[in-house]
């Protein structure tokens, strides 16, 4: 395509300079921090998290839109998706085994993060243009820091709309089906293949259309029966992987550790290449500290901000600490992260393909393409929602249909043009969202002893939950 290259160089340019180590800073070393000023509380109560999750205290008068479930699971499909997939794959490429660890402590100091930011998603809604109750670091900065930190809120939903953006699971899904299906059977070549792609977008863009005009109730009904489902599949799949080469499992771990701490295997051969570009890709796969996950918490029937905030914590040991861990296992035990010509998804694609050579590769395209589906679907959701922050609700409709159109956008131009544009307005994301979950996480731990004070039957034996203000 005319300009594709300069397109792309421009928008790689723009991620590796915000991707620096002052945003690995503020993600970790909030996370970091938030963990320990909560003293550890969130984690505490993961058992109660898990009985909110089930309906247990689900209170139909509540505002909201959506029960605890559907909200952890319209999260979970923006973040339980191409980034557990391919963008693991390209964690390993760029930055070498190595950079998994780095994922899964975005991951442990994540739980923190999305516990607060989940919490104040709740706690700060507000109402949009047309009067309805919205949630989103938007509104959590307009209504909690208060309108002087207005270009705050507008920072978050500029890089929300094109953050959003569904190129990145739409460019992976077409590639897989023009490996699989379109070059074996002569529909496309490698070097000949935009047509097939235009094609194969102009297919998932009505799809998607047909999903999305259902609005958040249908999404929710959607990715509640899709996501568990794909994530039960996956884990069978590659747990059956793994156990047949269990013997190189150990040292896969090993490799990981050790090559957290060098710069050996990272393509810039650096420690701060691994751990940016470990960093990089554990943001994006479970958005912990960057604020898209808040948009769907906050749309949950609650008025216990806490209680969402539990149940958001979950979402990084879900989507990081087992899903990505399985995919990085599954690549590393079979050797397939050293195949230097595959990238994105393709390097995943031959890992299975090397340990199920008849269907293994099958298997994992449908998966690909059910968890792609459904987060294509739920970044709508969060566009139109920063649509309708910064132009008006009633103009958020015209998101629909631009949306549509990126769909197939994102099917013929490149990954590392998609890649940079998405990963350099997650980091955008990522600076109001931290600096208001900093800024309120004091709101929020006195919310947390209330609620605590409240529910004695949650409170650990001999731990005093006495606020000191």
């Amino acid at each position: 395509m005319p300009g594709s290259e300069t397109l792309e160089a421009v928008f790689v340019a723009f991620a590796n300079f915000m991707w620096g180590m002052p945003l690995v800073v503020l993600l970790v070393g909030g996370g970091g921090f938030l963990a320990l000023y909560s003293r550890l509380m969130p984690y505490r109560h993961f058992a109660h998290a898990v009985g909110v999750l089930t309906g247990r205290y689900d209170e139909e008068h509540h505002e909201g839109d959506i029960p605890h479930f559907q909200a952890l699971s319209t999260a979970l499909s923006g973040t339980l998706g191409l980034g557990n997939v391919a963008g693991v794959a390209v964690a390993i490429s760029m930055g070498g085994p190595g950079a998994v660890f780095w994922m899964w402590v975005t991951a442990v100091v994540g739980g923190a993060t999305k516990f607060y930011t989940a919490s104040l998603a709740v706690m700060y809604r507000g109402r949009d243009s047309n009067g309805n109750l919205q949630g989103g670091p938007m509104y959590v900065i307009r209504e909690g820091l208060g309108r002087r930190w207005l270009p705050l809120a507008g920072l978050f939903a500029v890089a929300g709309l094109f953050g959003t953006l569904p190129v990145f699971q739409i460019n992976q899904v077409v590639q897989l089906a023009r490996d699989l299906v379109a070059i074996p059977s002569g529909l496309a070549t490698p070097d000949d293949h935009f047509a097939f792609d235009f094609v194969m977008g102009v297919i998932i863009a009505v799809l998607v259309l047909t999903v999305i005009l259902g609005h958040i109730q249908r999404i929710g009904a959607v990715t509640a029966r899709l996501v568990p489902s794909m994530v039960v599949f996956y884990l069978g799949v590659t747990a059956w992987l793994l156990i047949t080469n269990l013997h190189q499992v150990p040292a896969a771990f090993m490799l990981i550790v050790r090559d957290a701490f060098s710069g050996d295997a990272a393509a810039g051969g650096s420690l701060g290449a691994v751990i940016i570009w470990g960093v990089r890709r554990g943001a994006f796969s479970n958005e912990a500290g960057i604020g898209t996950e808040s948009l769907a918490h906050g749309a949950a029937k609650t008025n216990e901000p806490v209680r969402e905030g539990l149940v958001a914590m979950m979402g990084p040991v879900i989507d990081t600490l087992i899903v990505c861990s399985c995919t990085a296992l599954a690549i590393l035990v079979t050797g397939a992260w050293q195949n230097t010509e595959a990238d994105g998804v393709t390097i995943t694609v031959n890992a299975f393909e090397t340990a199920m050579p008849d269907f293994g590769v099958y298997i994992l395209a449908a998966m690909i393409l059910f968890l792609g589906f459904s987060t294509i679907v739920s970044y709508w959701y969060y566009g139109t929602k920063c649509m309708g922050f910064l132009f008006g609700a009633h103009r958020q409709g015209w998101y629909l249909w631009i949306y549509t159109v990126l769909i197939v956008v994102g099917a013929v131009v490149s990954l590392d043009t998609v890649l940079g544009l998405v990963d350099g307005m997650f980091a955008v994301m990522a600076i109001p969202t931290m600096s208001s979950a900093l800024l309120l996480a004091p709101r929020i731990n006195r919310a947390l002893h209330d609620y605590l004070e409240r529910h004695p039957f949650v409170k650990p034996k001999g731990l005093s939950m006495r606020s000191k203000g």
